[in-house]
């Protein structure tokens, strides 16, 4: 006799909660299969001058923007004020400052995140930041 299973996903706060984790441990690994294999990704800047920034839409490109932030900055701290839940879309706002290492200057800012779920992956990602505050810390 064949027996069904219902497949238990992941509630979006869980998989954020796993995401954060990852970041702040920078397992790189964790942090894409937090991700689907398609999503739809933005975080507005300037591109020329911080090429991590911009549109990804496949886990592949997440990781690229990794490991083009994590060559290029370290991260000093972090701190999330707020979360808010929505179903399957968790809101955050906070601050944190990071060393750009071609500068050595510090970056510190605030930031306001969406992040979408579905499936227990990411599938939609927007970070903001202080983009103005970013391109005079990445410059000399």
């Amino acid at each position: 006799m064949h027996e069904n299973k219902l497949l238990q996903v992941k509630p979006a706060m869980q998989v954020v909660t796993e995401f954060f984790a990852a970041l702040t441990s920078r397992d790189l690994n964790a942090v894409c299969g937090c991700f689907a294999e398609q999503l739809d990704w933005h975080i507005p800047g300037n591109q020329t001058i911080a090429p991590w920034l911009g549109e990804r839409r496949s886990r592949r490109e997440v990781r690229e923007f990794y490991e083009l932030l994590w060559a290029d900055t370290e991260a000093l701290s972090g701190r999330i004020d707020h979360l808010a839940v929505d179903v399957n879309t968790v809101i955050t706002s906070g601050h944190f400052e990071t060393r750009m290492l071609k500068t050595g200057k510090v970056f510190k800012s605030l930031f306001f995140m969406e992040i979408t779920v579905s499936d227990g992956l990411i599938v939609k990602y927007r970070l903001l930041e202080d983009s103005f505050g970013l391109v005079l810390a990445l410059t000399t």
